[in-house]
């Protein structure tokens, strides 16, 4: 049974030790902000992209023996309040379009500013060759170099939302997501 670190935490999966890292990710351990591409294990745009030992990798392309022994995070693990720069970074420059995509870019991103704080447009474009079809490239681009800015404490950013809102908070908004006055008190 392969044995891993993911997001800090020892886990073990009773799982084929040939499946694809990102199919135990995704169904085994519910951790479904890495993205499949629909490529399986042939996937080349990126979504997928988790830290491997502080590497970007495509979670399609490792196997769970590989990863044997080895420390994961996912997008779920990099910040669980947003708070990464260049998960501020990526929404003040207004770098998210659909949003498939963006779990991988920013952790290859992530990887990219761990081992260099101030990459040219070029070193970005390399490390981040994930592919994004609604053709925001430019401002990813401008979104890692201000979370390398950031990263080095020369900028600050204030720009993401809170992580989570309160059902009762969003149903103020969104009248739809409102509980039913019959199931708020049964006893009534």
């Amino acid at each position: 049974m392969p044995r891993m670190t993911i997001n800090g935490r020892p886990v073990e999966f009773d799982l084929d030790p040939q499946m694809p890292l990102l199919f135990a990710l995704r169904e085994a351990a519910n951790l479904t902000g890495t993205k499949n591409g629909g490529g399986g294990a042939t996937c080349e745009c990126g979504a997928c992209t988790v830290l491997v030992d502080g590497a970007a990798l495509r979670s399609c392309r490792i196997t769970l023996a590989e990863a044997e022994g080895r420390f994961i995070t996912t997008i779920e693990g990099l910040s669980r309040d947003r708070s990464h720069p260049v998960q501020q970074a990526m929404v003040a420059e207004q770098a998210i379009q659909c949003g498939f995509c963006t779990p991988g870019i920013v952790m290859a991103g992530a990887a990219l500013l761990q081992r260099n704080a101030s990459p040219t447009r070029t070193e970005i474009e390399e490390a981040i060759p994930n592919d994004c079809r609604c053709g925001v490239h430019a401002r990813l681009v401008s979104a890692i170099e201000r979370a390398g800015r950031v990263t080095q404490r020369q900028e600050s950013i204030s720009a993401a939302p809170a992580p989570a809102i309160d059902a009762e908070d969003a149903a103020q908004a969104v009248p739809a997501l409102r509980v039913p006055q019959s199931e708020q008190n049964p006893s009534e």
